[in-house]
């Protein structure tokens, strides 16, 4: 069993951030350097820096989130950045999802001992859901995929009018630039790259925020996909 190490105290900002959340915060924190390591969630070399790398960069996510609105953190993986932009946005609605069991087991046990009323945890993949889960405001993500294959699984998901917000690092305007071609297929009408948490982390977090139109295009794209993806496992099983 993987050796979990030691958790530094809360820095400063944190309380700041997380407000009259900084207790649930904290026992995240917690919960990611014990049970998120010994489940192989999160390295152990991480949990030195589980603050100012982790919570905090996901939490200042929210200086981008509108009010009030419904939000799919796809592929959440141990929760980064749905759990931490729940704990500032009591105001959101937030689905967590996420294909992995041993994932969502510990995403549901987060959910309930942090009293997370207004978040949702789903198994499953952003392709499977389309048509059962309803269309968000708002996607995002963090480290889950570059952001051509990313879009292919987030825009679809979105409402008209919707944004994918996907924390990226400094490889953020090449990814862009590389994935200009299927960001049109799936009706993307706007692209561009935000900077946020000023005065908490440094580096700034980068945000690569993607808006769609009245008729986005990526439900009929995905669906496309997924069905040619049903066709080519049904011939290999012949």
């Amino acid at each position: 069993m993987t050796e979990a190490a030691e958790l530094p105290p809360a820095p400063d900002e944190a309380r700041t951030v997380f407000g009259e959340f900084f207790p649930e915060a904290v026992r995240y924190a917690e919960l990611l350097a014990d049970a998120g390591v010994k489940r192989g969630l999160i390295g152990p070399r991480e949990v030195p820096r589980l603050w100012e790398r982790h919570l905090l960069n996901c939490a200042v996510l929210s200086e981008v989130v509108p009010e009030g609105v419904t939000v799919c953190d796809v592929g959440s993986g141990a929760g980064l950045p749905g759990i931490p932009l729940a704990l500032v946005r009591p105001d959101l609605k937030i689905t967590l999802l996420e294909p992995l069991l041993r994932r969502t087991n510990f995403l549901q046990e987060v959910v309930e001992l942090l009293g997370l009323d207004h978040v949702t945890v789903v198994r499953g993949r952003a392709e499977e859901v389309l048509g059962t889960l309803q269309p968000v405001h708002v996607v995002t993500a963090r480290a889950v995929a570059p952001l051509d294959r990313l879009a292919g699984w987030g825009v679809p998901l979105l409402r008209p009018y919707g944004e994918m917000l996907a924390l990226k690092g400094d490889t953020a305007e090449e990814e862009i630039k590389g994935a200009r071609a299927a960001l049109s297929k799936l009706g993307v009408v706007e692209t561009s790259v935000l900077q946020v948490g000023e005065d908490i982390v440094d580096p700034l977090a980068t945000v690569v925020r993607v808006k769609v139109g009245e008729s986005p295009g990526g439900v009929r794209f995905a669906t496309k996909r997924a069905k040619a993806a049903q066709v080519g496992r049904a011939r290999r099983r012949r």
